[in-house]
């Protein structure tokens, strides 16, 4: 008889002189980037376009400014992206559907104070129908009258219950904080703004704002690029307009201030938002300030969450990272805390920031983070979906191809040096504005103790 035995996953990584060493990281492999090829058409739409045949699809990407002062410009907004697909004066809403749903295509629509975006795929072959219904909504979309209404009630639904969210309250009381009454704060509109929508307001928002002039339309996929733009120029011949489409002023840059205490009466959680000024991808120093926030609380290595998640237990997830508004970029860290650990996972929030500035990474830290840095960024880049989004999301900021070609070598040449340099100018605990949102009963005495917090 055969006796087969079987050896633990802890009997595999020990030897007898003790564990077994694990073996180096090799090196980063590379993922190739295609060539893009870009033109801006005669109606004034800049196209990008790139072969990546990994399967027989194509993504696509529009990003179409958007901004607009008047107080209903957002519900206006929502209402628009809302029935953009639901009918033109040749489709309706079923109609759409199968058109795309032939070509195994899809097309989605999301709006915020910045830009329009229209987001789709479909199987390479049937780019012209995706491109046939894209350009009819662009041009015909109709807004009927009875999708406008059964939209409207619908998004109200959805707003009202976004709204009572605690992260949405955060996230409204943080964008107030650090921009005002800018537009950029305003995200999202109320149930009542979207009720008192009318269906010409949709219509004329439409007919002034969703235009080509300083659009983008981004393409991946198993295409040929040349082709493919002369597909869209075709598709796109009847998208005219006499004006450029608006894009957002600059926000007022972030100053640091005072933590504003927003009571929100029963909360058994608390959320901790703060924020400071961060760094453009264009500026020579972004590439140590991204691996200066992976270090403290980027990813779920940083030292930040070490302490309040994995050490102290206050909260299942902290994340710190830099987002991008017009002309500018702003750090965040947030978490979401118990209300009787408010004030002591405040108080290890800003010792870490603290000893980011006093106690510079290592080079330990330092290698970990450009090896996550770097291998993220690769893996995203690694499908069309990825790229389409990226190259988008770049060409908005004025970058293209070869910033993303160039960044794994930037992230790979910073010193430990340049790190510790940037984590003192930009995570000093002196830098940063921000909200506490929770009951203000139960978390506001010892909040306020610490110092630096105003409120009720």
């Amino acid at each position: 008889m055969t006796v087969t035995s079987h050896r633990s996953a802890e009997e595999i990584g020990r030897t007898a002189l003790g564990p077994r060493p694990l073996p180096p990281l090799g090196p980063t492999r590379a993922v190739p980037l295609p060539d893009v090829v870009e033109s801006v058409l005669p109606n004034g739409l800049r196209v990008l376009a790139a072969r990546r045949a990994s399967v027989p699809m194509v993504e696509l990407r529009l990003r179409v400014p958007f901004a607009g002062d008047v107080p209903e410009h957002p519900a206006v907004a929502e209402l628009l992206a809302s029935t953009l697909l639901t009918g033109t004066a040749t489709r309706d809403r079923v109609g759409i559907d199968d058109e795309l749903a032939a070509v195994g295509g899809d097309l989605g629509v999301n709006v915020d104070p910045e830009r329009l975006q229209i987001s789709g795929s479909g199987l390479a072959e049937g780019l012209p129908d995706l491109l046939a219904v894209l350009a009819d909504v662009l041009t015909s979309a109709t807004h009927p009258d009875h999708e406008v209404a059964r939209e409207r009630d619908r998004l109200v639904e959805r707003i009202t219950v976004a709204r009572a969210q605690p992260r949405t309250i955060a996230r409204e009381a943080l964008q107030r904080k650090r921009f005002g009454d800018h537009p950029i704060v305003r995200e999202m509109p109320t149930g009542e703004e979207v009720a008192a929508v009318d269906v010409e307001q949709v219509r004329a928002l439409h007919a002034a704002a969703l235009v080509p002039g300083g659009s983008t339309l981004v393409l991946v996929g198993d295409i040929d690029a040349d082709t493919a733009i002369a597909q869209v120029e075709k598709a796109m011949s009847g998208w005219t307009a006499d004006h450029p489409a608006r894009e957002l002023d600059p926000p007022p840059a972030v100053r640091p201030s005072d933590l504003q205490l927003v009571h929100r009466a029963g909360s058994v959680q608390s959320q901790l938002r703060l924020s400071a000024p961060a760094l453009r991808r264009h500026d020579e120093r972004y590439a140590a300030l991204q691996l200066a926030n992976l270090v403290f609380g980027g990813y779920f290595s940083s030292r930040w969450m070490e302490n309040i998640r994995e050490d102290k237990g206050y909260t299942y997830g902290a994340h710190s990272g830099i987002e991008f508004v017009p002309g500018g970029a702003v750090l965040g860290v947030e978490t979401d805390v118990a209300s009787d650990v408010t004030a002591a996972a405040l108080l290890e929030t800003r010792y870490e920031l603290g000893r980011l500035t006093a106690v510079p990474p290592t080079a330990a830290e330092v290698d970990a983070a450009r090896a996550y840095a770097v291998g993220s960024l690769l893996i995203s880049l690694d499908n069309q979906g990825g790229l389409a989004s990226t190259l988008s999301a770049l060409a908005a900021d004025g970058l293209g191809i070869e910033w993303l070609r160039e960044h794994p070598g930037r992230l790979e040449s910073v010193t430990v040096e340049q790190v510790a340099e940037v984590a003192l100018e930009f995570f000093a605990p002196t830098a940063f504005t921000g909200v506490v949102v929770g009951d203000a009963d139960v978390i506001g005495t010892r909040v306020r103790a610490l110092g630096g917090v105003v409120g009720p």
